[in-house]
């Protein structure tokens, strides 16, 4: 479990975040909505010990994080339970997609790559259903192909909290489905804390146990979606009219209306 207590982040003087409390479980996805330039990323940045904290604390297990926390012993300690995979997976290093996994491992890797090892990391590319690319350079690879090879990387590192940034956003719908299944299999049968940040809101309503929707940098709103996913939420957050249907697990779909950004958006 990780607990966000009165969190503020700012960013070169500007507030980004501020006044953030929330409670995020182990075993369940928590996935964050919000405009652009809302703060999302920044948020999962923050969690991972990347940005330093304006105001309150983060709190996993028996380790804090707090405002004026620099110590680097401290922040290489916290980010041993996390793994990230940022929005942009593009890369420039002469890597194969198996060497790019294995590095998922870094803490533990030798001047010898053993057998099991290597192994492991070809069974999380089979995972994700990329076994085949492994000998491929990953500079060769679709952006599509890169995000399941860092996700795989994030496997690699057998993590207690995920924090995955925009995870599907080049990805055709089936690959979409295949990461976010895994996903969840990953969070539930290892009771991980995953946060994920998206910007479709039906896949985030599909596969959110909790949503965080972030707006000027504020909560709006928090909950599973089929409490609070409502057609006046929505406008208000991204000033877009919209119609809420169910589908047959009574999750919202969101259908939006054609024409109806409101003027203010």
């Amino acid at each position: 479990m990780i607990q966000l207590n009165d969190l503020a982040i700012s960013r070169s003087g500007r507030p980004i975040i501020s006044g953030l409390n929330t409670c995020l479980e182990a075993g369940a996805i928590h996935v964050v909505l919000g405009p652009n330039g809302t703060g999302k990323t920044t948020l999962l940045r923050a969690l991972m010990g990347d940005l330093p904290l304006a105001g309150g604390s983060i709190t996993q297990g028996q380790t804090s994080l707090a405002a004026g926390t620099h110590s680097r012993r401290v922040l290489d300690s916290w980010r041993k339970d996390f793994a990230y995979m940022p929005q942009d997976c593009s890369t420039e290093v002469s890597l194969s997609v198996l060497e790019v996994v294995v590095l998922g491992n870094l803490g533990q890797l030798g001047l010898r790559l053993d057998d099991e090892l290597l192994e492991r990391a070809m069974s999380k590319l089979s995972q994700v259903g990329i076994g085949h690319l492994a000998g491929r350079g990953i500079g060769s690879l679709s952006g599509g192909q890169r995000q399941m090879v860092f996700f795989a990387q994030v496997l690699m590192r057998e993590p207690k909290v995920m924090l995955l940034d925009e995870p599907v956003s080049a990805l055709d719908l089936r690959h979409q489905v295949a990461l976010l299944d895994r996903v969840r299999s990953e969070t539930r049968s290892r009771n991980l804390v995953t946060v994920v940040v998206l910007h479709d809101l039906n896949l985030a309503c599909q596969y959110a146990d909790n949503l965080l929707v972030l707006v000027d940098g504020t909560l709006a709103a928090s909950g599973h979606p089929r409490d609070i996913v409502t057609a006046e939420l929505l406008q208000t957050t991204y000033g877009v009219a919209v119609d809420i249907l169910r589908d047959r697990h009574d999750r919202p779909v969101v259908q939006p209306l054609s024409g109806q950004a409101l003027e203010h958006a």
